[in-house]
């Protein structure tokens, strides 16, 4: 009677509470309920529950920890609350799987148990050492409330499943030092080794300036810091979740994360604590300095290149030398409160593992999602040179609009009608101008695209589209934008028009491709060459389950042909008991 009272109270508060915005993005991870931290769901709400994005039945999860293949088993370690829905009690839950797509539960590899980790065990990383035996090192939070740096290695490591882990007592293995901001060191990476030691990074702050500190060890088990950090930034404030690898200057494989030399460039990817988004450059790693410097173009932060323009963040790779290719994980937090949250019994997700590579330009990285979704794709459904004039919507039929992959490729006729890029708008950012210059609002070339998670009769829906500036002399600005201003009639949601602008040049080539992944809350849609990412969380209230409706449609004067189209309803994994 109790545990019902309670939650009746939390329903009681969800109606007249108000959503905490902070900077144009979603609740910080580490705001603390404590009135809710430990009070377990009633029943589990499965109306906006994902089908097959990785989730646990129930409860909080936030960051993914330390992703490794080993054993012939993917391990994805993340943080996760097994007492409640909103952020508390962390713990490193544990799952494996052979495919990233089919999931495994099992028991947590770390939780608090020793004086260095009392008050909290947070992210982290795994590495192999030689020998092929891992390590996770991870934050813990001691008894005066310091961010520490500890390890824990596999009690049996011929166990592929690497069920239990061990926590020496000659941690921690780095503290903070005197004079440092010891509330704001945190989330080693993944090792690396070069010249005769292992390297590591751990998160940071000193003052407003964004630090990524540098550690070196030979024997993994005694290290010091570097004298300087291995970059850092001013006004980008903490730098949480650094991830730090080597990609190829050309082609699609991944690298292991120790691979340096004049063939490779190097990604630093920090996540923005202010901002609660992760930004990346790409650069050149010195290794007789230890210093990582930027490419020239690239900027440090807020204004920076960014791996995913929507709900993303804390995200972390790893090489997959099962297939050669560097995996991308992400966090997608929940848009509506933490109330809903409790009342719901459950909060945050993981994306789809995506495949990054560098551009074939060098000036950014690009994404896909891994090929092992495509096995969950179910009934097909194409259209082929639909032409779509000034307010035309067209519904794709015969699929489960609320669980599935759409691919779709526009053939624009010509570029004469692309609106003018207004100067005023240089000082917004993407997600502003489409906030400005959203679906509803006609233009010459778009906005076109698809509109997802729609209502029959669209009071609802949630569209992911382009719209074509004209800017100086003949260069064109392609805007693609997921804005969920009009994705439920839901009150207290954080809705916002997630955007970001494609680099491509469509003077040769006049057509624009669009891939969304829809499952039920969530819309991962990535755009033309894999370049731009935007990940949106949705609660629609009339279009859910068989509810739902998909269509492509045209809210701009130019007529747009879907030249194809291709859609599959989406089958839930046939083991996902994470």
């Amino acid at each position: 009677m109790d545990t019902l009272k309670k939650f009746l109270q939390v329903l009681l508060l969800a109606c007249c509470c108000v959503f905490v915005i902070k900077n144009d993005a979603v609740e910080a991870s580490h705001n603390v309920y404590p009135e809710f931290q430990s009070l377990a769901a009633v029943k589990v709400n499965q109306v906006h529950r994902t089908a097959f994005h990785f989730q646990p039945p129930s409860n909080w999860i936030n960051d993914p920890n330390g992703p490794m293949y080993f054993g012939g088993l993917y391990h994805l370690f993340y943080q996760y609350n097994p007492k409640g829905a909103v952020w508390g009690n962390i713990v490193w839950a544990h799952s494996v799987s052979k495919d990233l797509i089919n999931w495994e539960a099992l028991e947590p590899a770390i939780y608090p148990s020793k004086p260095f980790d009392v008050n909290g065990c947070w992210s982290g990383s795994a590495t192999i050492l030689p020998g092929n035996k891992p390590i996770i090192l991870y934050t813990g939070i001691d008894p005066q409330n310091r961010q520490v740096q500890n390890y824990a290695i596999p009690a049996n490591s011929s166990d592929p499943y690497l069920r239990e882990w061990m926590k020496p007592d000659n941690n921690p293995l780095v503290v903070p030092d005197a004079g440092m901001n010891a509330t704001a060191f945190r989330d080693p990476t993944t090792a690396w080794w070069v010249d005769g030691h292992w390297k590591m990074l751990v998160g940071g702050k000193r003052k407003h300036r964004g630090v990524a500190h540098l550690y070196r060890s030979k024997d993994f088990m005694h290290w010091v810091k570097a004298h300087h950090p291995l970059h850092s930034a001013p006004h980008t404030g903490m730098w949480e979740c650094p991830d730090f690898y080597p990609v190829p200057l050309v082609g699609k494989f991944g690298l292991d994360t120790s691979k340096v030399g004049v063939d490779v460039k190097h990604v630093l990817k920090v996540s923005l604590d202010e901002t609660r988004y992760d930004y990346y450059t790409l650069g050149k790693y010195f290794t007789e300095k230890d210093r990582y410097v930027p490419d020239k173009a690239l900027v440090d932060g807020w204004s920076g290149l960014r791996y995913d323009y929507g709900n993303f963040y804390a995200s972390k790779s790893f090489f997959d030398p099962a297939k050669s290719r560097r995996i991308l994980l992400g966090w997608a937090n929940e848009s509506d409160t933490s109330h809903e949250d409790v009342a719901k019994g459950w909060a945050g997700i993981q994306t789809i593992p995506r495949v990054v590579w560098l551009s074939p330009d060098g000036k950014q990285l690009l994404q896909w999602p891994i090929e092992e979704v495509e096995t969950l794709r179910g009934q097909k459904v194409e259209l082929s040179i639909q032409k779509l004039k000034l307010g035309d919507y067209v519904e794709v039929k015969g699929i489960t609009a609320a669980q599935a992959d759409v691919d779709v490729l526009f053939t624009i006729p010509s570029l004469d009608k692309a609106e003018e890029f207004d100067p005023s708008w240089t000082s917004l950012d993407a997600q502003r101008l489409c906030g400005l210059k959203g679906s509803k609002i006609q233009g010459g070339l778009g906005p076109f695209g698809l509109l997802t998670l729609a209502s029959q009769n669209l009071e609802e829906f949630t569209p992911v589209f382009f719209r074509i500036f004209k800017a100086q002399g003949s260069r064109h600005l392609v805007l693609m934008c997921s804005d969920a201003t009009s994705s439920s009639l839901q009150n207290n949601l954080y809705k916002p028009s997630f955007a970001g602008f494609v680099d491509v040049d469509l003077t040769s080539y006049k057509k624009l491709s669009l891939r969304s992944l829809i499952d039920h809350s969530v819309v991962e849609s990535f755009g033309p060459g894999a370049k731009t990412c935007i990940t949106s969380r949705v609660y629609p209230t009339l279009a859910v389950n068989k509810e739902a409706h998909l269509f492509v449609f045209n809210n701009g004067t130019e007529t747009i042909t879907v030249e194809s189209l291709t859609a599959w309803s989406m089958n839930a994994p046939q083991q996902m008991n994470a």
